[in-house]
């Protein structure tokens, strides 16, 4: 039976220097003719649904489908230009791990992201990961991240022709959120201190590991493969 292995990106596959708050500044610009206030919002581990949401809130405006969807068709315009421009990164570790999990038989690797799948796919591009994922949830698909689990298992199921059970299927992530949205769904959990939480913190929220980084992918294979 095989292994199903949904990646978060930010902070987790990737750092992008700030891009994304960058973007729904110069989004939020372009909409409504000001800066906005993204100060006091906790954004790490969400949806970008919820995250445009909560700013449009946050800075007194109505909140609507329509306005929301305005405000991220706007943030994915301003995105490219924000990834290219910001000193991002790889985060260590990364990119031999997708290497040696693409190249087992045993193994398939999927997205399971707040991101909006046009997000994800300007990210994951510009820093040259994208081939890796053949399917994913993703932010379109709900602005509640515990909803998103059902879909990542399902478009994998549909494409490997494999029912994945929970036991072997691993969510990682670098937030609280990750670990929950994993668990949401019976999963396994990997957390990872690469993003805004602790070793301590992730460990707090119970998930079957955590890593300071993945410098050393023999760990990681090991918590996958019930070493």
């Amino acid at each position: 039976m095989k292994k199903l292995i949904l990646w978060d990106i930010d902070g987790t596959l990737v750092l992008t220097g700030g891009a994304g708050m960058g973007a729904l500044d110069r989004a939020f610009q372009a909409v409504h003719g000001r800066r906005p206030d993204l100060s006091k919002l906790e954004l790490s581990g969400r949806t970008d649904q919820w995250i445009a949401a909560q700013v449009l809130e946050h800075n007194q405006l109505p909140v609507t489908p329509e306005s929301i969807h305005t405000y991220l068709e706007a943030y994915l315009e301003s995105l490219h230009a924000e990834v290219t421009a910001r000193p991002g990164r790889v985060l260590p570790g990364i990119l031999q791990l997708l290497e040696l999990l693409h190249a087992r038989p045993d193994v398939a690797q999927g997205l399971l992201t707040g991101n909006l799948h046009r997000g994800a796919r300007i990210k994951l591009e510009h820093y040259r990961v994208w081939h890796y994922f053949a399917f994913g949830a993703f932010g379109d698909d709900s602005p509640a991240r515990n909803d998103l689990g059902p879909h990542a298992v399902r478009r994998a199921r549909e494409r490997h022709a494999v029912e994945f059970a929970p036991a072997n299927t691993f969510v990682i992530g670098d937030t609280p959120h990750d670990i929950e949205c994993g668990r949401a769904i019976g999963a396994k959990t990997i957390g990872v201190a690469t993003g805004q939480f602790s070793v301590a913190e992730l460990q707090a929220h119970a998930p079957t590991a955590a890593f300071a980084d993945f410098t050393d992918p023999a760990a990681f294979l090991r918590v996958i493969d019930g070493a």
